[in-house]
């Protein structure tokens, strides 16, 4: 039974990718970091220095959501840190075993180095094509819940992504000659999954889903047409890219929450006692 303000690897596993994840506050020792720079999904990295009263005052001041607090193993550094943002009026807690014990349960640590792009508030930023459809919403999904909850993207003409990329810092992905893009048979849900390290069986689930719906290969899950039809619907009630991918997280998040917990469920009509389901 996890220890009072503590919350254990498993239970953090179930709200990372959803609505209600809370904020993660990687407080490992500078050393410790740069020893290991890879960090759990979504967490804010907090240098040394910066773990100080005034500071976490302040992190407690502008947070609404809960809090969890990771250390490397889960002693004195995130107990610490978390007892003094509940001092401070916060909802934390600290995670069990820390970052060792995260990774021990065989959970996806992510490498922030991959992110190239940060503007002055510490938010990555993207640019891709407007007019998103699968792939330019999946992604950013993907990023939204699973890297940088508050990740920037800026929707622009074809031509100017590369121009725009290097205007503004931002992080080219959905076209051609990027990192971030197809690759063979992937497409770029994929290939964020694999640069990444966000293999789960439920992500890797959806991407399945995704994929076929972004190439046109339908038979690659019954799902794949259901997603397709949705997103093409959506995409035209939204002439405003940045107000159709509001709408479309909830989208995904609902195909994520089936592909984590509710694959085996199965409905008809009647049921077994002659009654609808």
């Amino acid at each position: 039974m996890p220890a009072p303000d503590a919350i254990s690897s498993e239970q953090l596993a179930r709200l990372l990718g959803t609505p209600k994840a809370p904020v993660i506050l990687d407080v490992r020792r500078d050393a410790v970091r740069a020893g290991d720079p890879r960090q759990l999904p979504t967490a804010v990295a907090i240098p040394e220095s910066d773990v100080s009263p005034h500071y976490l005052a302040r992190i407690a001041a502008e947070t609404a959501q809960p809090i969890v607090v990771v250390c490397a193993e889960g002693h004195r550094l995130s107990q610490g840190t978390a007892a003094w943002l509940r001092h401070e009026g916060a909802q934390a807690e600290y995670l069990l075993g820390g970052q060792v014990g995260w990774a021990a349960a065989g959970l996806p640590l992510i490498d922030p180095r991959k992110i190239t792009a940060r503007d002055a508030q510490g938010r990555s930023v993207w640019v891709t094509r407007s007019r998103p459809k699968i792939d330019r919403i999946a992604c950013p999904w993907l990023i939204r819940r699973f890297i940088d909850p508050q990740a920037v993207f800026l929707f622009v003409a074809p031509a100017e992504v590369p121009g725009v990329a290097e205007r503004f810092g931002a992080v080219p992905f959905d076209i051609t000659d990027v990192t971030f893009s197809h690759r063979g048979d992937l497409c770029s849900f994929d290939v964020f999954l694999l640069e990444f390290g966000l293999s789960t069986p439920a992500l890797n689930r959806l991407a399945q889903i995704v994929r076929g719906a972004d190439t046109g290969r339908l038979d690659l899950a019954p799902e794949c047409a259901g997603l397709l039809a949705a997103l093409l619907g959506l995409s035209r009630m939204y002439s405003d890219d940045l107000a159709q991918l509001d709408a479309e997280m909830t989208l995904f998040d609902a195909f994520y929450r089936w592909a984590r917990d509710a694959t085996d469920e199965r409905h008809n009509w009647p049921n077994q006692n002659g009654k609808p389901a």
